[in-house]
C-alpha cells in the first residue's frame, strides 16, 4: 500500500470539451494548492497567537480554537483534494501490480470510477448538511456554522472534478462502458438482495465490511474511499438510515480539536529536514560513535529514534535519515540489502515514540490521555530499540574498524554545538506534553515556531536554505494531512455504522469469552493488529477497530496505555513485514534495492521486534510504570 499515481492508460484523442475540462481542473488544483498552503500558515499563526496569549500574556483568546477548528476542516478537505489529484491517498497496490497490463488497466479504471461514484453520491448530502449548519451560530465568533461545514461540499465537488477529469484523460470508451456496466450490475444485485440482506441481520456486515472492503482494498481503491463506499452501500441497502449520516460522521471526524496537531506535526517534521536540523543530529551521532563496530548502524537507529513520529509519515522519517548515512555505510562495506533491512525494522521499532501521530489518533479515537500515551511510549520503544541493537551487534561483531578514523574531540564538540537546538526540540516536545504543561496541539505550534526561528538562525551561518522549496513543502504537508484526515473521517463513519449495528457489543462479548482471559485476548489482539497493520496501516486500523477493542480490553482489566503500546508495536511489525507491509516496500524504494533481495535479511530484525513485542505485552510495567 502506498500513495502512487495511477498509470496513464491509452485513451482516445482528447476532444475540445475534454481539453477544457483538463484546463479547468488544472486551474482549480493550483488554486486549491495555494489556498491549502495559505490555510496551513494561517492556522499555525492563529494557534501561535492563542499560545502566546494564554502562556505569555495570560489573556486567553476565546476565539482562537474555534477559528482554528473551522480552518482545520477546510484544510483537511482541500488537502484531501490535493492528495486525490496527486495520487497520494493510501492504497494497496501489491495485488494490482501483479496483474497482466490489460487486466491491471481495467482494475485501475474500475478503482477510479468507484472513487468518482462515491464522491458523486455523497455530494448532495454534504450540501444539505452545510445548509442545515447555517442555522447554528458559533459561540465565540457568532458566525453561521455553515461557513465551516461548506468545506465538505466544496471539497467533494473539487474531488468530483478531479475524478471525472482523470476518467476522461485515462479511460477509453470501451473501458468506461465496461466498468460502468460492472458497477450497474453490483447496484442492481444490492437492490434485489435488500430483503435477503435485511433478513440476514448482522451477518450482512460480512458482505459489506469484509468482502466489500476487502475487494475494494485489494483492487487498489484508496482506503478512505473503500471505507466510504462500503459504508454508504451498507446504509442504503441494509438499513433505513439516510446518507446524511456519513457526512455528519465525516464532519465530526475532521473537526476534533485534538487532531489539530496532525498537520502541525507533519509541518514540523518537514521543517526539520528543510532547515537542516535533522542533518545536524546525524552528524553529531556519527562523530560520536561512527568509529565503533556497527557504529553507523547505531547512528541510524538513534536518528530514527529522535526524529520518528514528528513528521507523521514513516516514509518521511526514513527518507530524512537514510540518505545522510547510506553512502558512508556502503563505503565501509555494508551491503545495500542489509541497510534496507535495518532501515525497515528501525521504522517499525519507533511506532510508540512520542509525538507519534498514531498515539494522538488513539487518544482522540479511543478516549485515552495523550499525555499518558506519550509517557508510556518511551520505555516500549527503548525495549524495541535494544532488541534491534542486539541484532546489529551480532551481525557486525566481526567487522574491521581499522580504516575508520575516530573523530577528534574538536569535531565532536563542533557537531554537538550545531546539534544542540535539534536535540532540544524532541526532548522539549515530549517533556511538555508528558508533564501536562501544554496540549499536543500547542506543543506542535511551539515546535513549528521554534524550528522556523532556529532554522533561520542556523542557515544565516550556513547560507544553504532554499526558500523556493518552502511552498512545495507547505503543499506536501497539506496533501498528507488531508489524506490522513480523510481516512480518519470515513473510518469513523464506518466504525459508527458497525457500532449502531450492534457488532461492537457482539465483538466485545466474543473477545471477552476467549480462552485464557486477558492473556488470550492480548495474543489474539497481537495477531489481529499485525495483519491490520500490514493491510490498513496504523491510523485507519486504529480509528476503525480501536473504539471496538479498547472497551473489551478495559473490561478484562488491561490498562489502556498498556494495550495501546502492544497494539502499536504489533501494527509496526505488520507495517514493515513482507509480503504485504507497505513500510517494507517504502524502505526498499528509499534504498533503491529490490524487495526480493531484502526479504530474507529483514526477518532477523523483525524476529527481534516480535520478541520485544511479547516482552512488552507480558510486563505491563514497561508501559505504565512511569505514569503518575
Amino acid at each position: 500500500m502506498h500513495a502512487n499515481t495511477i498509470p496513464t492508460m491509452r485513451a482516445a484523442p482528447r476532444s475540445a470539451p475534454v481539453q477544457w475540462l483538463i484546463a479547468i481542473n488544472g486551474w482549480a488544483t493550483r488554486a486549491t494548492a495555494w489556498l491549502a498552503a495559505t490555510l496551513l500558515v494561517a492556522e499555525t499563526l492563529v494557534l501561535l497567537c492563542g499560545v502566546v496569549a494564554r502562556y505569555v500574556l495570560h489573556m486567553p483568546l476565546l476565539w482562537s480554537d474555534e477559528l482554528a477548528t473551522s480552518m482545520f476542516l477546510w484544510l483537511s478537505m482541500l488537502g484531501a483534494v490535493l492528495a486525490l489529484h496527486r495520487g497520494e491517498h493510501m492504497r494497496l497496490t501489491a495485488f494490482v501490480n501483479r496483474l497482466a497490463p490489460a487486466r491491471r488497466a481495467w482494475v485501475e479504471a474500475l478503482s477510479t470510477t468507484i472513487v468518482c461514484a462515491f464522491v458523486a453520491v455523497v455530494l448532495s448530502p454534504a450540501a444539505e448538511h452545510a445548509h442545515e449548519q447555517m442555522q447554528i451560530t458559533t459561540p465565540s465568533l457568532e458566525l453561521p456554522d455553515g461557513f465551516r461545514a461548506a468545506a465538505l461540499p466544496i471539497g467533494l465537488g473539487l474531488m468530483l472534478l478531479t475524478a471525472v477529469t482523470r476518467i476522461c484523460q485515462q479511460l477509453t470508451w470501451k473501458q468506461l462502458t465496461s466498468v460502468m456496466l460492472t458497477l450497474a450490475v453490483v447496484v442492481v444485485v444490492l437492490i434485489a438482495s435488500r430483503p435477503m440482506l435485511l433478513a440476514m441481520g448482522n451477518f450482512n456486515l460480512i458482505v459489506f465490511f469484509v468482502l466489500g472492503v476487502g475487494l475494494c482494498v485489494i483492487g487498489g481503491v484508496p482506503i478512505a474511499f473503500a471505507f466510504g463506499v462500503c459504508t454508504m452501500a451498507y446504509l442504503m441497502s441494509a438499513t433505513s438510515m439516510p446518507a446524511l449520516v456519513v457526512v455528519s460522521r465525516m464532519d465530526e471526524g475532521m473537526s476534533s480539536l485534538v487532531l489539530l496537531s496532525v498537520p502541525l506535526f507533519i509541518l514540523l517534521g518537514a521543517l526539520l529536514e528543510f532547515t537542516g536540523l535533522a542533518r545536524t543530529l546525524i552528524d553529531f551521532m556519527a562523530s560520536l560513535i561512527g568509529h565503533v563496530r556497527g557504529g553507523l548502524q547505531y547512528v541510524l537507529l538513534g536518528g530514527m529514534f529522535l526524529v520518528s513520529g514528528i513528521s507523521g509519515s514513516k516514509t518521511a522519517d526514513m527518507a530524512a535519515v537514510a540518505p545522510a548515512l547510506f553512502p558512508e555505510m556502503k563505503k565501509r562495506g555494508a551491503k545495500p540489502e542489509d541497510l534496507v533491512a535495518l532501515l525497515s525494522s528501525s521504522g517499525a521499532m519507533t511506532e510508540t515514540i512520542p509525538p507519534s501521530l498514531v498515539l494522538i489518533t488513539i487518544g482522540a479515537a479511543c478516549g485515552v490521555s495523550i499525555a499518558a500515551l506519550f509517557t508510556g511510549g518511551v520505555v516500549p520503544a527503548l525495549v524495541a530499540t535494544a532488541a534491534i541493537t542486539a541484532v546489529c551487534w551480532y551481525k557486525t561483531r566481526g567487522d574491521s574498524t581499522s580504516d575508520v578514523p575516530r573523530a577528534s574531540p574538536r569535531r565532536i564538540a563542533t557537531t554537538f554545538a550545531w546539534a544542540v537546538p535539534a536535540l532540544a526540540l524532541p526532548l522539549l516536545i515530549r517533556a511538555a506534553v508528558i508533564e501536562g504543561v501544554a496540549t499536543a496541539t500547542e506543543v506542535a505550534t511551539i515546535g513549528v515556531a521554534y524550528t522556523v526561528v532556529v532554522g533561520l538562525l542556523l542557515n544565516i551561518f550556513l547560507r544553504q536554505m532554499n526558500f523556493k522549496r518552502l511552498y512545495p513543502l507547505l503543499v506536501d504537508t497539506a496533501a498528507l494531512s488531508g489524506a490522513i484526515m480523510f481516512i480518519i473521517a470515513l473510518a469513523g463513519a464506518m466504525a459508527w455504522a458497525l457500532t449502531q449495528s450492534g457488532f461492537s457489543r457482539a465483538l466485545v462479548t466474543a473477545m471477552q469469552s476467549l480462552p485464557g482471559g486477558a492473556i488470550g485476548f492480548m495474543l489474539v489482539s497481537i495477531v489481529a493488529f499485525v495483519v491490520l497493520g500490514s493491510v490498513l496501516e496504523g491510523i485507519p486500523a486504529i480509528v476503525l477497530f480501536g473504539p471496538l477493542l479498547f472497551p473489551a480490553a478495559r473490561a478484562l482489566g488491561i490498562h489502556d496505555v498498556h494495550y495501546a503500546m502492544v497494539v502499536i508495536l504489533a501494527m509496526g511489525v505488520g507495517l514493515f513485514a513482507p509480503p504485504l507491509g507497505v513500510g517494507f516496500y517504502a524502505a526498499c524504494a528509499i534504498g533503491k534495492v529490490s524487495p526480493d533481495a531484502v526479504v530474507d535479511r529483514v526477518w532477523p530484525y523483525l524476529g527481534a521486534l516480535i520478541l520485544a513485542l511479547l516482552v512488552v505485552a507480558a510486563f505491563p510495567w514497561l508501559s505504565i510504570g512511569l505514569l503518575k
